[in-house]
C-alpha cells in the first residue's frame, strides 16, 4: 500500500473537530479513553504553543539551546503531524508547510539537512528532519513534492553511506554525531534506524542489510540480565535510552522477541524513576511509544501513569517545563507522548496482533 493510500485508511483518530474519527474498537479502553476530552484539550493548547513561539521571520524558535536547528523545527512538525493534521490546510497545515521548507532551505549538497545549530554534530538534527520529510512524503502539494524527493533521496543516502563507515565490530551498524563518526551511540541510531525505516516505507531502496546491522547494533546496547538498554554500553542512561530501543525494534517487527518482551518488563518496573530525570521527556516519548507498540497491559499501565502524572504538569501557556533544550522541545515531545493513540505517523503504526496475543510479562 502506497503513502496516500495509507493515509486514506489510516487507522489514527483525529483530535476533536478537527475531522471524523474512526471506530472506537481500534483502541482499547484505556487511559486515553476515559480522558480523551481533556488529554485532546491539553494537546490542543499545547499546538497552539508551539504556534506561538515560531519566529516568522527565521522560521525558528528562539527557545533553549537548540531553537534554531532543524532538529527542534522537525519535532514541532512530527507534533503538528501526530495529531491529525495535513500540510496546506488551515493554519497548522500552512504552519507544517513551513516546517518543511525550513528543513529543505537548510538541505545541504552534501545530503546533509541541518542550519548550523546541532550541538555534539549535525547528525543527531539531521535524523530527525530526514524522518519528518519522510512522514510528510505524499502529502504535500507537487511543487513541495517536487523540491521534497531529492532532498530526502539524498537525505537517505546520508544515513546509509555514514552506518557504512568502518567501526569496531561493536559499534557497527549504529550512528553518531558526524557522517563519519567511528563510533556509534544508541540515541542517534534510534533516530537514524526510524528514518531508514520510514524511507523504506515510502518506497526508498534501502537494504535489508541496513535494516538489519542496525537492528543488530541496538541489540548490542541490551544487558541481557536486566533486560535495559545503554547509550553505547548497555545501562549507561538506561532509563531513558530503553524505550528507545524497543520502539525501534518493535516498528521493525520485533516486538514479541523474547529480548524486547524483557525489556519492556524492565520498563514497566522502573518507569517511575523518569521524573526529574535530564532526559525526563526524551525518556516519557519513546517509552510512550514502546509501551504502545507493546500494546495490551504494556500500555494501559503506562498510559494510566503518563496522562495522570503529565497532564497536571501542563503550563498555563499550553506548554511543558523546559529543560536546556527548551520548552519548544519538551512540548513537542509531550504531545508526541499524548497522542501514540492517535496512530497518524505511518512510522509508528502498530501490528495489531499485539492485543491478540496480550504479551506482557512483569509490571
Amino acid at each position: 500500500m502506497n503513502r496516500r493510500a495509507f493515509l486514506s485508511t489510516s487507522a489514527g483518530a483525529l483530535l476533536g473537530g478537527l475531522g471524523p474519527s474512526v471506530s472506537e474498537a481500534v483502541v482499547p479502553v484505556d487511559a486515553f479513553e476515559r480522558q480523551r476530552k481533556v488529554i485532546e484539550a491539553s494537546v490542543n493548547r499545547g499546538l497552539d504553543y508551539l504556534l506561538s513561539q515560531e519566529d516568522m521571520e527565521t522560521g525558528t524558535f528562539p527557545d533553549g539551546a537548540y531553537g534554531r536547528s532543524t532538529g527542534i523545527s522537525s519535532l514541532v512538525g512530527m507534533a503538528i503531524l501526530s495529531t491529525g493534521h495535513r500540510p496546506g490546510a488551515g493554519k497548522f497545515g500552512r504552519a507544517l508547510d513551513r516546517r518543511i521548507d525550513f528543513a529543505l532551505r537548510h538541505a545541504k549538497e552534501n545530503g546533509l539537512i541541518e542550519s548550523g545549530d546541532h550541538g555534539h554534530g549535525p547528525m543527531y538534527a539531521h535524523n530527525i528532519s530526514t524522518l519528518f520529510l519522510s512522514e510528510c512524503s505524499g502529502m504535500v502539494s507537487p511543487e513541495r513534492q517536487k523540491r521534497l524527493d531529492p532532498a530526502l533521496a539524498a537525505g537517505t543516502r546520508v544515513l546509509l553511506e555514514s552506518q557504512a563507515v568502518r567501526k569496531d565490530p561493536d559499534q557497527q551498524g549504529g550512528w553518531r554525531y558526524f557522517p563519519n563518526s567511528t563510533d556509534s551511540d544508541l540515541s542517534c541510531s534510534g533516530w537514524a534506524l526510524m528514518s531508514l525505516r520510514s524511507a523504506k516505507l515510502n518506497g526508498a531502496p534501502v537494504p535489508k542489510e541496513a535494516i538489519d546491522s542496525a537492528i543488530a547494533y541496538v541489540l548490542r546496547r541490551q544487558n541481557k540480565r536486566n533486560g535495559h538498554f545503554g547509550y553505547m554500553g548497555d545501562s549507561d542512561h538506561a532509563d531513558t535510552l530503553s524505550g528507545a530501543a524497543l520502539l525501534s525494534l518493535c516498528v521493525c517487527g520485533k516486538f514479541d522477541d523474547p529480548l524486547v518482551v524483557q525489556g519492556a518488563d524492565w520498563v514497566l518496573k522502573n518507569y517511575k524513576r523518569l521524573p526529574g530525570n535530564q532526559f525526563e521527556y526524551y525518556g516519557n516519548y519513546y517509552n510512550a511509544q514502546a509501551m504502545f507498540q507493546m500494546g495490551g497491559a504494556y500500555w494501559r499501565t503506562y498510559s494510566d501513569w503518563m496522562y495522570e502524572h503529565y497532564l497536571k504538569l501542563q503550563e498555563e501557556e499550553g506548554d511543558w517545563e523546559g529543560t536546556s533544550y527548551g520548552r519548544v522541545y519538551s512540548t513537542s515531545m509531550m504531545i508526541l507522548a499524548f497522542t501514540v493513540p492517535y496512530r497518524q505517523l505511518p512510522i509508528y503504526q502498530r501490528d495489531e496482533r499485539v492485543d491478540e496475543e496480550e504479551v506482557v510479562g512483569g509490571g
